[in-house]
């Protein structure tokens, strides 16, 4: 760096500096030169504002023909730049807090309110020289720009508020709360672009004032709380908004407190709450995402902020959003036509505000259910859509590039002169300003990546914010809004679209129209509605099946009506709607568990999700991160555990209607959902209990904690869980002997701690919640059923099952595996079923046990009537083939312990066969018909039928499995 030794060689250096600019601007930068350079050298002490080296004289040159504003304040102030120059300011990147910190100290000496506004439109001017000098000179970029000119606002109104508070307080007394007594001090909440930080150079500030708490001051002028924070609130707007010789500090706009201008400026928490929840509109929600405590008392502001976060939030998809914004951005359209403001890089079309609207769109649809898109930052929101699939990675990159672009092109504007401005400027000085600042030699090379930007962001924001469904609702016609809307000629037409029994599907219609629901609803809910009738009805048309179809959607429309936030879903997404009568024609038991569990209709907007079935790992993967969104919150919890699984069985049962899985991959599937569901509700119970009670203490204490179990029996246990299994659990620890205690704070017998953990994992999965329970748990299979302990030692288990166990426990534990919990005791766990089923047996008595417990339960289970064939109880069906399977793996286990390696039926036909105990034909025709039989089984649980069929269907199966069964189970041996 090159030091400049005396003001003429810096006056000469400079002379070359200013050769390098277009002339309108070289000419405009000399007059400044010549006003700053007298005043320097008029002004004692002022030498230090003459920059000493070439790389700062060359970004004077450039920031003041880009900026009127800096070259104005440095030449008629230029202890300002001396200061910047001196102290290092200008050369370096603020910490955080060191605005806080500046200003205290500059309004330390301020007494009253003139010589306050004084102190802080000198501090102003001092630092908003700074951020555009650096920001024009590229020292810095947008991010830091934004986030210092933020800071800057954030420590001006705290730091006004502060002086302005303890004057207040001084003169009417400090106010109190009414009921708590605690004093009270104002909050101030940042919208728009102040509270995400991301403030414009010359922005207004969006602020709403509040207070916690009714009451009234204490001290020699008593005022009620509301009128004691007016006055402060009007004091504070003075301070900053007023114009005095030395310009404003921020203008302040209070425009979007609650009521708006009619309401009052200051309001109580209480107040604040009831109106965004009686009066509070779509544009206000979309205000508030940006939301932050500013100044005054930051705690009550954040509590605030909390009670605020359901109306902003909603659980829910809430798709309706898309529609008000569009509203919004129509009548911003409308406004930009009118004003001629086409040029206008914030509002006209692939403007800032277009960016802002797409990432807010999401953030009101999903960031009730995604905490991640909880934030206030705009290029945060775009990373993680792009991220996450919600828009292409591409375009969530060509979004962000823009918004850089035109940011930094709108503070340049506004930077000219300190001005609000964001449209382009139309003279020629002020264009050649703006294209020098933007990095271009040329007008229309800048001008030509902006449109290029504005262009792509106009696209992808018509994409988003596009209505289809109306486009395809006008190319339709009146047609169908005829049917829905009860004309004459209603079956008709409902028969010329093809609809199977137009009278039936007519009827349907009626019974909506003239239900209670339907003339109950909102005006924006039955207008939705209204929307969607006809577009459904276009839809369901094209189905086999219409008017059986148009009965089951109805019904969900009917579950969801009041919620129009669904409503707008299906009338925003084409494909959700198209995937809905899909799947509602397909299955009455996809149609019943929509309208049971409507969040299930987030999972029909992606076909490329909705029918690909997530593997095991993936599924744990998907389930920590929804558990890790909701925190420590145990209803939360809960509830994210239903909507996980009601979400993974929908893919399964929607690739399972679809054939896209075979009868195996189904069940894996099924299997492979609750496998980890029961896991993290292992998981999730003891986390609970060791937080209270600490960690279970071995015997020993060279041995490992005493570990725990969770065995599955039934259809779990045979990884062919069906749709809404029961689970069949036994739960065993590892614990042994007597007096050992847990090693928290309150302890409590080892034994006890496990039963415990029992009963918490069967309340994590049984707990009634708003979304269901999560599965139904039968743990009878446990040592002694009913009457024994829930949760047994590994020992006493073992004992049991050798001595005590009758032959049908047996045959379960043929299918029992681990499913979750401590893999040391899982092993132990195993040798104790190789043992147990490893016992000779005599083959006889064997068969005789077996074939008595299956003539009663076919006796007192099968469901079927005359000429019908129960499919899991009937003759030749499911149980005989089961109980074929045990009864051989008990007879033969002693001699081929290789029968013990699987829990699953195929598997175990399998290896009695590679055993040479069962022949090829006979394994073929039992797993041929096994697979027939549970096929049927899963077929008609998707159509909410029971598991029974014609007894015609399935004859010949039936016959060789019958045939076999007596062959092997009741012939002479």
């Amino acid at each position: 760096m090159t030091e400049l030794s005396s003001p003429s060689a810096i006056a000469a250096m400079f002379a070359d500096e200013l050769a390098s600019l277009p002339k309108d601007l070289r000419q405009r930068v000399e007059s400044y030169w010549r006003d700053f350079f007298a005043e320097v050298q008029e002004g004692s002490g002022l030498a230090s504002a003459l920059p000493q080296d070439r790389a700062t004289l060359a970004a004077l040159a450039k920031v003041w023909a880009c900026s009127d504003f800096v070259a104005h304040n440095c030449s008629r102030h230029p202890r300002v730049l001396a200061d910047l120059l001196s102290s290092g300011d200008l050369l370096r990147r603020y910490r955080k807090g060191e605005y806080e910190e500046a200003l205290r100290v500059a309004l330390e000496p301020s007494v009253d309110d003139p010589s306050l506004a004084v102190a802080l439109r000198q501090f102003r001017r001092r630092e908003m020289v700074r951020i555009a000098w650096r920001d024009l000179a590229g020292w810095a970029d947008l991010d830091e720009t934004l986030a210092e000119l933020s800071a800057l606002a954030c420590a001006a109104i705290d730091g006004a508020l502060g002086r302005l508070y303890q004057w207040h307080c001084r003169d009417f007394g400090v106010p109190h709360g009414r009921h708590s007594g605690a004093v009270q001090q104002m909050v101030v909440l940042g919208m728009g672009k102040l509270g995400a930080d991301e403030l414009n150079f010359s922005s207004d500030i969006d602020l709403i004032f509040a207070y916690p708490e009714d009451g009234e001051t204490r001290g020699e002028r008593c005022l009620d709380n509301q009128a004691f924070f007016i006055r402060l609130g009007q004091r504070l707007i003075n301070a900053l908004n007023q114009q005095t010789g030395d310009g404003f500090v921020f203008r302040v706009d209070m425009r979007l407190r609650p009521f708006g201008e009619s309401g009052p400026l200051v309001a109580n928490f209480n107040a604040v709450e009831s109106y965004y929840q009686s009066h509070g509109r779509a544009w206000e929600r979309y205000a508030l995402i940006k939301a932050a405590v500013v100044a005054g008392d930051r705690q009550a502001g954040a509590a605030l902020l909390d009670t605020l976060h359901p109306f902003i939030y909603r659980r829910y998809l809430d798709y309706g959003a898309f529609e008000s914004l569009r509203e919004m951005k129509a009548m911003i359209s409308q406004q930009v036509a009118r004003k001629g403001m086409d040029d206008n890089i914030k509002l006209g079309a692939g403007g800032i505000r277009e960016v802002e609207f797409i990432g807010q769109a999401f953030q009101l649809i999903r960031g009730g259910r995604e905490p991640a898109l909880q934030v206030r930052g705009i290029r945060q929101v775009l990373r993680y859509l792009g991220q996450h699939d919600y828009l292409p990675h591409y375009v969530s990159e060509a979004l962000d590039r823009a918004y850089l672009f035109l940011r930094r092109a709108e503070n340049r504007i506004q930077a000219q002169a300190d001005q609000q401005l964001h449209s382009l400027p139309t003279d020629e000085v002020n264009r050649q300003r703006l294209a020098l600042a933007m990095g271009y030699e040329q007008w229309a090379e800048f001008e030509a990546d902006l449109r290029r930007h504005m262009t792509t962001v106009h696209s992808h924001f018509e994409q988003v914010f596009s209505a289809p469904q109306r486009e395809q609702a006008a190319e339709q016609g009146s047609v169908l809004d005829a049917a829905w809307a009860g004309a004459d000629t209603e079956v008709e037409i409902l028969r010329a679209q093809g609809f199977d029994d137009p009278e039936a599907a007519a009827a349907v219609l009626a019974g909506l129209r003239d239900s209670r629901r339907y003339q109950n609803l909102m005006p924006q809910a039955r207008e939705r509605l209204d929307r969607l009738m006809p577009l459904l009805l276009g839809a369901v048309a094209a189905v086999e099946n219409a008017s059986e179809t148009l009965q089951r959607v109805v019904g969900l429309l009917e579950a969801v009506v009041r919620r129009s936030a669904y409503l707008a879903l299906l009338v925003e997404n084409p494909m959700a709607l198209s995937q809905l009568v899909k799947l509602c024609s397909a299955s009455p038991w996809i149609a019943a568990r929509l309208a049971r569990h409507p969040l299930l209709l987030d999972e029909l907007l992606d076909p490329r999700t909705l029918y690909v079935p997530l593997d095991k790992r993936d599924l744990g993967a998907s389930l920590d991160q929804m558990l890790a969104r909701v925190g420590d919150d145990d209803e939360q919890t809960l509830e994210a555990l239903r909507q996980f699984k009601q979400a993974q069985v929908l893919r399964v049962a929607a690739a399972d209607v679809s054939g896209v899985y075979p009868l195996m991959q189904v069940s894996d599937h099924l299997t492979e959902i609750a496998e980890v569901l029961v896991q993290r509700s292992v998981d999730i119970a003891y986390t609970h209990l060791t937080a209270r009670h600490g960690h279970p203490l071995p015997r020993h204490t060279s041995s490992g904690e005493p570990g725990f179990i969770v065995v599955a029996y039934g259809k779990l246990g045979g990884i062919e869980l069906g749709y809404g299994s029961d689970l069949d659990l036994v739960f065993l620890h590892g614990n042994e002997g007597d007096g050992q205690v847990t090693d928290g704070e309150r302890p409590i017998d080892n034994a006890v701690f496990f039963a415990r953990l029992g009963q918490r994992i069967i309340h994590t999965m049984t707990a009634h919640t708003a979304a269901g329970v999560l599965y139904e748990i039968d743990s009878r299979l446990r040592p002694s059923g009913a009457a024994g302990m829930l949760v047994s030692s590994i020992d006493a288990f073992d004992q049991y099952q050798r001595n005590d166990a009758w032959t049908w426990e047996h045959q379960a534990l043929v299918r029992a595996r681990v499913v979750a919990g401590e893999a040391r005791l899982a092993q132990q766990f195993q040798a104790v079923r190789r043992a147990v089923l490893g016992q000779p047996r005599e083959p006889q008595q064997l068969r005789e046990a077996v074939v008595t417990m299956r003539r009663k339960m076919r006796q007192q289970l099968d469901r079927a009537g005359p000429g019908e064939f129960d499919l899991k109880q009937g003759h030749g069906g499911i149980a005989d083939i089961e109980f074929m399977v045990q009864y051989s793996i008990l007879r033969w286990a002693c001699d081929y312990p290789e029968l013990l390696r699987w829990s699953d039926n195929i598997r175990q036909l399998e290896t009695l066969q590679k055993a040479g105990l069962m022949a090829p034909g006979v394994v073929t025709t039992l797993a041929d018909a096994y697979r027939s039989y549970r096929a049927a089984v899963h077929r008609l649980a998707l159509q909410e039928a029971k598991a029974v069929v014609p007894e015609s269907d399935f004859r010949p199966l039936r016959r060789e499995v019958a045939s076999l069964w007596h062959d092997l189970m009741e012939a002479v041996q």
